[in-house]
């Protein structure tokens, strides 16, 4: 077992001043505000502006972050970015981090793993900690979806949002404190409910582009049921896994998928809706990067203190689903 921690010691997040409301959408396809809120609990959400990229929001997200741990960029070991919109194929985008923070030689990748990716990666920061290997890791969430979204099918165009939101990571001797619980997983089968084509199976071409192809592709019938199902089964397993009581639980803070969804677990699992940190109404869904910028929020409304246990959940393409437990 090992004998050190992976302590939460700073947050930070960053989103873009351009807000894209439901309004907005009802001008671009057939939809409407009522029909909008009432399906996703989405109020808007926050778009990229020309001069915005995955690797700006994340760096300002990352530079909060390590403010708020009272560390510098230089103090960093490891830097991993969770992302499904990267700057580029490559380089990757926690290189191009590391340029922006001025940081050389500092271990960098990214990492895929959708709306799931933020969990996956505070995961693996945390077991490189716990291995003895790093001091002070920054994982980041970062995502540019509005590159990707087909604004012109209004099944997908309403719930996605840009963001970013990092987190700092330090050993501590306190073994007890930090990551004290996590599941990952994973079915390929499932890669046709939500894929974004190109790569080496689709490359880039003048056909594909006419298609509309270079979007996201989402069915959301089979998206809402597999959330609604993972939603619960996750935190249900991880209070039983730690046995955590529903009072020992301080904070849910979820993946941003659905507001419905949400409601409706918290209600199953008998926890009051404000046990559950949610902000989908003014972001709508930012896939990896949607629970570090609510794990920030809440930090900084004073909802968290040490000692407390958080539990993240997830799920998201792939298909894949995660869960952690954090004690502050």
């Amino acid at each position: 077992m090992s004998t050190y921690g992976a302590i939460i010691v700073g947050t930070g997040s960053e989103l873009p001043e351009k807000r894209l409301t439901n309004d907005d959408l009802s001008k671009m396809v057939d939809t409407n505000d009522e029909w909008i809120t009432q399906r996703t609990g989405i109020k808007e959400r926050r778009i990229a502006s020309e001069g915005e990229s995955t690797a700006t929001l994340a760096t300002a997200a990352a530079r909060k972050a390590l403010e708020a741990a009272n560390l510098q960029p230089q103090d960093l070991d490891l830097i991993i970015c969770a992302t499904v919109t990267p700057e580029m194929i490559f380089p990757s985008t926690a290189c191009f981090v590391g340029a922006q923070l001025g940081v050389s030689g500092v271990a960098a990748f990214d990492l895929s793993a959708a709306c799931s990716g933020f969990i996956y990666a505070i995961v693996t920061g945390s077991n490189f900690i716990k291995s003895g290997q790093y001091k002070n890791v920054l994982v980041i969430g970062a995502e540019t979806l509005s590159r990707i979204t087909d604004y012109k099918d209004r099944g997908s165009c309403i719930l996605f949002g840009d963001g970013a939101g990092a987190v700092v990571l330090q050993r501590t001797s306190d073994a007890k404190r930090g990551l004290i619980y996590s599941s990952l997983h994973a079915d390929g089968n499932g890669a046709e409910v939500m894929k974004c084509m190109p790569g080496s199976r689709h490359p880039i071409s003048e056909s594909l582009v006419r298609e509309g192809k270079q979007f996201m592709q989402i069915k959301g019938r089979e998206v809402y049921k597999f959330a609604v199902q993972k939603f619960e089964e996750l935190i249900e397993s991880a209070m039983r896994t730690c046995e955590l009581t529903v009072d020992d639980v301080k904070l849910i803070v979820p993946h941003q998928v659905n507001q419905r969804i949400i409601d409706s677990a918290m209600e199953k699992l008998n926890m009051a809706p404000e046990k559950a940190h949610v902000n989908i109404n003014k972001y709508g869904n930012t896939s990896a990067a949607s629970i570090p910028i609510a794990l920030d929020e809440a930090w900084r409304m004073g909802k968290l203190h040490p000692g407390d246990a958080v539990i993240f959940v997830a799920f998201g393409a792939g298909l894949t689903w995660a869960n952690a437990v954090f004690r502050i």
